[in-house]
């Protein structure tokens, strides 16, 4: 699901011992005082008044989604946004955009400096907010998340350190199946062909499930000074098996207690060690990955999504691409009881279970504080599209 940047280098990056790690922004902060939320609604109310008058154009759709103009009025919080930690994101899409995004860039550029209200004005200026509805009909969805694991690991088969992680075996092809988990474990002929494809061991099978079902990852590794190096494991392709989830098998076998991920799944393989494999096989889909080198500008930022961009914490999410096209800026509504979200985001990457219209995964950052948050998300979501006028 997620790769890798463009500025990596060829060889393994060197960090401190206690590694930064980019984690998902504060978003349970208390409401804005009264007085400052008045005068934040009257300003933008001003704008809104000069900005947005024209005549709202026709909806679009897509192959899985009705866009429907709406006035920017109808977008909650959009004067209380910190537009300028969205720019990020927005400049990352500029990588690799898309060409209706792509003659927008160099203003993105320039106005990666502008104040919060200029680059507001020029959000109402140059785009037309759509809501985002299902042909059905229906415009609320759901809202999940995700994350990038930091699991320590050894780069050589020893004790403690036992399950491998695997480069793709030679011939590996797209859109064709090939073993499933199980097999990959119990043939042969599979076991054969992913000998000398190891990357690094890890101490945990469910710290290697939890790697395969984000996707990416970052290993730490202890070296022969006690210096530890820290290296991205991305993306490289699957055994094309379907995604079945961990939580939901669980939960068929009397399971209540599933979050958070993965503690809680240990705390079951610890009093159930006999079923481990079982749980695991639950699973069939594998994932192999390859080594990306972390520089400390990459540090700040995820992996690499669908779009072929870096994630940004708190501001990229996966999407359908059906419903909503690679480097989107989406304005996105969600409240329950992992956060309040009301926030510019962009439509960076995509999932096996990231279907249907009104469906998004926000990315959370990396480590254990943005892995807690993603085991919380799970809540309703509304979503705009923001499109060039």
């Amino acid at each position: 699901m997620i790769i890798a940047s463009t500025l990596w280098l060829a060889s393994c990056g060197v960090t401190p011992t206690a590694p930064q790690v980019s984690v998902v922004p504060e978003v349970l902060a208390a409401p804005l005082p009264a007085a400052m939320d008045d005068m934040l609604t009257a300003e933008l109310s001003r704008e809104l008044s000069h900005y947005d008058n024209a005549p709202l154009p026709s909806p679009r759709v897509t192959t899985k989604s009705r866009w429907v103009p709406v006035r920017w009025a109808e977008l909650p919080g959009l004067g209380q946004d910190p537009l300028f930690e969205a720019w990020n994101a927005w400049i990352k899409s500029c990588e690799r955009p898309g060409p209706v995004f792509a003659p927008l860039c160099s203003q993105v550029r320039r106005l990666s400096i502008a104040t919060p209200e200029e680059q507001r004005v020029w959000l109402l200026t140059r785009l037309q907010p759509y809501r985002i509805e299902s042909l059905a009909g229906p415009e609320t969805g759901q809202l999940t998340s995700y994350f990038e694991p930091l699991i320590k690991a050894s780069r050589q088969r020893a004790p403690g350190f036992e399950v491998p992680l695997y480069r793709p075996p030679a011939g590996l092809a797209a859109r064709k199946p090939w073993y499933t988990r199980q097999e990959i474990e119990t043939l042969p002929e599979a076991r054969a062909a992913l000998q000398g494809r190891e990357i690094a061991w890890l101490a945990d099978p469910i710290d290697a499930l939890l790697l395969h079902i984000q996707g990416s990852g970052r290993i730490s590794i202890t070296a022969a000074d006690g210096s530890e190096r820290v290296t991205r494991l991305a993306f490289a392709g699957s055994n094309e098996q379907p995604y079945r989830s961990v939580n939901q098998w669980l939960i068929s076998q009397g399971v209540t207690r599933v979050n958070p991920w993965p503690e809680a799944t240990k705390a079951w393989a610890a009093q159930n060690p006999q079923r481990v494999q079982q749980l695991l096989w639950s699973n069939p889909r594998y994932i192999f990955f390859q080594e990306e080198t972390l520089t400390p500008l990459d540090s700040a930022f995820g992996p690499r999504g669908a779009q072929g961009v870096a994630l940004t914490p708190g501001r990229s999410i996966a999407v359908d691409p059906s419903s909503i096209p690679y480097g989107t800026p989406v304005w996105l509504a969600s409240r329950g009881p992992a956060a309040n979200l009301q926030r510019l985001v962009f439509a960076q990457d995509t999932g096996s279970a990231i279907v249907g219209a009104v469906r998004a995964d926000y990315f959370a950052g990396t480590g254990d504080q943005a892995g807690l948050f993603a085991a919380r998300m799970n809540q309703p979501l509304r979503l705009w599209a923001l499109w060039p006028k």
